[in-house]
């Protein structure tokens, strides 16, 4: 997939385009549903598919006091783009000089001056130009009028980024991988916690999340933890300050079952399969050390993976 970063990069000889317009953040099914009309029109059309994106995110320049946690970074979002067989992705610079554009400057700029548009396929309830005044209905006459197309797709049941960021909030980590059509993960470099796990026998990895990243509600969590080089191991994931030693950061923790590796410095994904409980504040580490074995105990249970051995674990 071609991955342009500005009007500019498009080339000048760029030939008849389909082109699927939206933020897409977290790729969830809706959106696949979008690229999907596209890529088949673009086949039918003798045309490239062309994936249009934003970042930042819109609402962070028109709105910033209410721009939403993201659910993954602009490479990520196009990483996920390029598996589904789009042909380009153009990633615009959101600023303050674009929001002024009116609709029809936007689709003359953008769709008709650049990308040639054949056709254009959106969610039905677009949005576009300065002050969002710009609907589909708007966008079917602009399209009369240059020749191009317009496919508005309905939405897939409730299903919108801002309904997976509800879920994720909430902890329900299980009902947004099916939103996403895959888990919801987070990627970060691991960093020196305060070394408490590895003292207690579980080892973590403790991430460094991204700003503006959405994470899921504290708790324990079933997963998997998924190395620079691949190879995924199934993690149990905490989410939360630490309370039981009065921590104040909130942080992302993985301890990966049956593995004991050095992952500092290391950029490493954790997928989130199902939340397994909530956070709680023990009265001893006692406590806490029963509640953890207890917990890697239903994160093989969640995950499919048998329980081992506590005694063999003990040696």
């Amino acid at each position: 997939m071609k991955r342009w970063s500005a009007l500019d990069d498009v080339p000048a000889d760029w030939g008849r385009s389909v082109v699927a317009i939206g933020v897409f953040d977290g790729v969830h099914v809706g959106h696949r549903a979008i690229v999907a009309r596209a890529v088949a029109a673009a086949s039918s059309l003798d045309a490239a598919s062309v994936v249009v994106t934003f970042d930042p995110h819109p609402a962070s320049v028109v709105r910033p006091d209410a721009a939403p946690l993201l659910l993954g970074s602009v490479s990520e979002r196009l990483d996920l783009l390029s598996s589904l067989g789009v042909a380009a992705a153009l990633v615009l610079p959101f600023d303050y000089e674009m929001s002024q554009w009116s609709a029809e400057e936007f689709v003359q700029r953008l769709l008709v001056s650049r990308l040639h548009a054949r056709g254009v396929v959106v969610g039905e309830n677009f949005r576009f130009g300065n002050r969002a005044l710009g609907d589909v209905a708007l966008l079917r006459r602009l399209g009369e009028s240059d020749d191009f197309d317009v496919d508005a797709v309905s939405l897939v049941g409730e299903v919108s980024s801002t309904f997976v960021r509800g879920l994720i909030a909430e902890g329900s980590v299980a009902a947004a991988a099916t939103a996403l059509a895959r888990p919801y993960g987070i990627s970060g470099e691991v960093v020196r916690g305060d070394g408490r796990g590895r003292e207690l026998g579980f080892p973590t990895a403790n991430l460094a999340v991204p700003v503006g990243i959405a994470v899921p509600a504290d708790g324990v969590y079933a997963g998997w933890l998924v190395r620079a080089d691949g190879s995924r191991w199934p993690a149990a994931i905490s989410v939360g300050t630490n309370p039981t030693f009065d921590g104040v950061d909130r942080r992302v923790e993985a301890y990966a079952l049956d593995a004991d590796f050095d992952l500092y410095g290391e950029v490493v994904r954790v997928e989130f399969a199902d939340r397994v409980r909530g956070m709680e504040k023990f009265a001893s580490v006692d406590e806490l050390v029963t509640q953890m074995r207890d917990d890697i105990d239903a994160v093989r249970a969640v995950l499919g993976l048998g329980r081992r051995n506590r005694l063999a674990d003990d040696r």
